[in-house]
């Protein structure tokens, strides 16, 4: 009887243990989640103002139409791979999260 109680305090300590492992690792996503919507702000940011750049040196300079139209295409361009990027950076990020909550499930219990 005496190591049946031995075990299972042993075993209520592991557990609680183990549970502010698992909190401290929500955290963790929550951070890792803020940080890249943080970091992708900030390169939306830089995108618009090397554009705004760009389409102001335009002021300056004589540049024909067929250069802006190019010009322009590329900036398009540059959004919609960095729209893509990011998209697929988000979606990573909610993949990892799934697979190590179901990892969690799994071998947690």
């Amino acid at each position: 009887m005496r190591n049946y109680l031995i075990v299972m305090a042993a075993t209520i300590c592991l557990g609680i243990t183990l549970a502010g492992t698992v909190r401290a690792q929500n955290v963790d996503l929550r951070a890792q989640q803020q940080l890249l919507k943080v970091q992708q702000k900030r390169e939306r940011d830089a995108l618009k103002i090397q554009q705004r750049n760009i389409k102001q040196s335009w002021k300056n300079a004589r540049v024909s139409s067929a250069m802006r139209d190019e010009s322009n295409h590329q900036m398009q361009r540059a959004s919609r791979d960095l729209k893509q990027r990011q998209k697929d950076a988000r979606q990573d990020l909610k993949d990892r999260q799934k697979a190590l909550q179901e990892n969690r499930r799994n071998y947690g219990q």
